[in-house]
């Protein structure tokens, strides 16, 4: 299989040791390594693939333990850089009453904001699957023409181009900025990936069917609108599926979206499907992909954690075979 690079933050996840309260309620936190592309890569290389992360660490304890797991988890990083211009991000999360997750953030800056495009390597980019990408590195700062630069050169190989906007409004100075990052690099994509919670800020109104064809614009050629419990959507221009979420009494749910796409990547790179395929997606195809996801995410949020709580390729067929 090939491998699927990611670009953006790698963070340590501050995870509650309580639910139902607020972050200023909380006593006690668990650091847990995180960040939307790692816990992408985390689940990908799970299942069974090749991943590598592209980002930037702090010189110090925090950015040392994120090295040390994601290369436990068998994730490449070569690619990781470390700078003492700035510390290794944080992100502080707590799960309230209502379900709705809070976060807190520190990174201001963070080390990963100011990698820049002069990092990259071409070489990294021979022979990939694809490259994944959110907008919380989108911001004015080097590490956004960083993601210019690995996009077109994930263009130049055929790779597959991934994006998952992943909306974090506290780290924006305001919504109209994060709004024209998140359309400046959606035309970008082959695969966009947007949530229920998402899709009116994208795109004016939380009615997907009304919202798709402002999705389906410049290189989009696959849209994963997920759901929650209340189950994802694949879309293409030919063909459309749906697949219910298992129902499970959630823990944790960081990284479950993360896991979602990650996912839905590798069945992807393990089905040999390339850039030039994915608008001839069958609902049959497409639905089996989702189902796979699902089981993947439902298994994640009975644990604690994001890549530490990512099921492997056998315990997913196991349930597979359990529900279907």
């Amino acid at each position: 299989m090939k491998k699927l690079l990611a670009i953006g933050e790698a963070l340590i996840d501050f995870i509650p040791q309580e639910n139902s309260k607020a972050i200023s309620e909380v006593e006690g936190f668990s650091p847990k390594v995180g960040g939307a592309p790692a816990n992408v890569c985390g689940c990908y290389k799970k299942l069974g693939g090749d991943a590598s992360i592209i980002t930037q660490l702090g010189d110090d304890a925090f950015g040392d333990k994120i090295v040390n797991e994601l290369s436990g988890f068998g994730i490449d990083t070569s690619t990781v850089r470390r700078t003492n211009e700035a510390n290794t991000s944080l992100a502080f999360v707590a799960l309230k009453e209502d379900g709705n997750r809070e976060f807190a953030f520190f990174r201001r800056p963070g080390a990963d904001m100011l990698y820049r495009e002069e990092y990259l390597s071409e070489v990294n980019f021979k022979d990939i699957f694809g490259l994944h990408f959110c907008s919380v590195s989108l911001g004015n700062f080097p590490m956004k023409d960083a993601h210019v630069k690995a996009i077109n050169l994930t263009k130049e190989n055929d790779g597959i181009v991934s994006f998952d906007p992943n909306l974090r409004f506290n780290l924006w100075d305001s919504k109209e900025e994060l709004f024209k990052a998140v359309w400046k690099f959606i035309p970008k994509a082959d695969i966009l990936k947007v949530s229920d919670e998402e899709i009116e800020f994208i795109t004016g109104t939380s009615d997907i069917n009304e919202a798709l064809p402002k999705l389906m614009v410049g290189e989009v050629k696959l849209v994963i609108y997920t759901m929650g419990s209340k189950g994802a959507y694949a879309f293409t221009r030919n063909a459309k599926a749906f697949s219910q979420s298992m129902e499970v009494n959630a823990v944790d749910t960081t990284g479950a979206g993360d896991g979602f796409i990650g996912a839905i990547l590798w069945q992807l790179n393990n089905s040999n499907v390339t850039k030039a395929d994915l608008e001839n997606l069958t609902s049959e195809q497409l639905s089996k992909y989702l189902d796979y996801a699902n089981v993947c995410c439902g298994i994640s949020v009975t644990r604690k954690g994001a890549i530490c709580s990512y099921p492997n390729d056998e315990e997913i067929r196991k349930m597979l075979a359990l529900l279907y």
